[in-house]
Formats: structure tokens, C-alpha cells, sequence
């Protein structure tokens, strides 16, 4: 698989980068102001983050992360902005990295988390990729698989989380200057071919 990983990455390290991006100081509370010694505060969580906990703590961790919790297709989109300083080959490596996990990941008995793992360069000429590089799409059969595989700091207990995936946070943040997730169940799909299908056929069984 290294092979075909290297292959399809040729070229990844000529990335013109883009520059980091400016973020302007927030506005304070008058009513907050913090003292100069306060450390830097933490965004509160989304509200898909806190039900997502509602639900570990409902369930319990051996449940949450058990594979065959709330089965579907699941999708787990990933957003890389690599800071400046981050050479072609770091890049390339945090990306071969990545790709790996497919193969990586994997349950103690041995069973494969990932379905697939697909990636790819911001090529878009919109201008709201918020300097966001690379994209990841990571495809599980399940929610647990996928709360197995993201684990900290949704799952902390040791043996309930992918040890591979873990491992790999560690390695690539050293070179990462924003990182944005974003998971959705696959609640509907359509093509062209089923939008456009006579009345007469929709439905028909074998």
C-alpha cells in the first residue's frame, strides 16, 4: 500500500502554501475582562459535541465504541492547513500518514475500523477554503466504528480508542496549523439516474 500511496502523493510536496491565515483579535466582555496572568480560554463545544458526550454517558464507553452501535455509513470529513514552516516532505509524510490508517486502524481482535480513505488538494477557485489545504474523507460502517477510530477526547478509556489513529494525532501536529472534522450519517443520496426515473419504474422489484 506504501507504494501506491507514494504514487498517488507525487507531486504533493510543490504545493505553493498558502499563507496563514490572520484572525483578528475577539472583542472582550466588558463585564469578563480577563486579568493578564488568565490562560488562554478553550471554545465551548458545538452542539453535536455535547450530544455526542449526552450519549457516551447514556450508553457507557464499551457501547459507544462497539461496532455494531447505530450501524450505517458514516462519513468523517477532515480539513489539513499546514503551517508555513512545514516542509514538502513533512507534508508529505503527515499525508502518506494518514492514508495508512486504513490499513492501520483496527479493533484488538483485528478487525479494520476504516471502509476507506480518500484525499485530495483544495483545487477550488471559490476562495472560502479559509486556507485549508488537503481534505480527507474517512468512511466507517458505524458509529461505533467511528468513535472508536476518533477517540480522545470523546473516548478516553484505554482499550475503547484506536491506538493507530492516536498515534497519528500526535505526529502530525507538530506541522498543522488548523485542523476542521466535520461527521455526518449518510441520510440520503441521489443520482442522476434515480432523480430522473419514470414514475412506472420507481420502487419495482426484481
Amino acid at each position: 500500500m506504501t507504494d501506491r500511496i507514494w504514487t498517488a502523493m507525487a507531486g504533493f510536496g510543490f504545493l505553493a502554501v498558502a499563507g496563514a491565515a490572520t484572525i483578528a483579535p475577539a472583542l472582550a466582555d466588558p463585564y469578563s475582562l480577563p486579568i493578564a496572568s488568565s490562560p488562554a480560554g478553550t471554545a465551548p463545544p458545538n452542539a453535536a459535541a455535547i450530544a455526542a458526550r449526552q450519549v457516551l454517558a447514556q450508553v457507557g464507553a464499551a457501547t459507544f465504541t462497539a461496532p455494531d452501535f447505530r450501524p450505517g455509513v458514516v462519513r468523517h470529513v477532515v480539513l489539513f492547513r499546514f503551517l508555513k514552516s512545514a516542509t514538502p516532505y513533512q507534508r508529505a509524510e503527515v499525508v502518506r500518514r494518514f492514508l495508512e490508517l486504513a490499513t492501520d486502524s483496527r479493533r484488538p481482535d483485528g478487525r479494520p475500523l476504516v471502509v476507506s480513505i480518500e484525499t485530495g488538494v483544495q483545487n477550488g477557485g471559490e476562495g472560502q477554503d479559509e486556507g485549508y489545504e488537503i481534505a480527507f474523507l474517512v468512511t466507517f460502517r458505524s458509529e461505533g466504528d467511528r468513535n472508536y477510530y476518533v477517540g480522545r477526547p470523546v473516548v478516553n478509556q484505554p482499550g475503547l480508542f484506536d491506538p493507530a489513529h492516536d498515534a497519528f494525532k500526535a505526529f502530525a501536529a507538530p506541522y498543522l496549523a488548523g485542523v476542521m472534522t466535520f461527521d455526518y450519517r449518510v441520510a440520503a443520496e441521489v443520482s442522476p439516474a434515480a432523480a430522473h426515473a419514470p414514475a412506472g419504474k420507481a420502487g419495482r422489484r426484481k
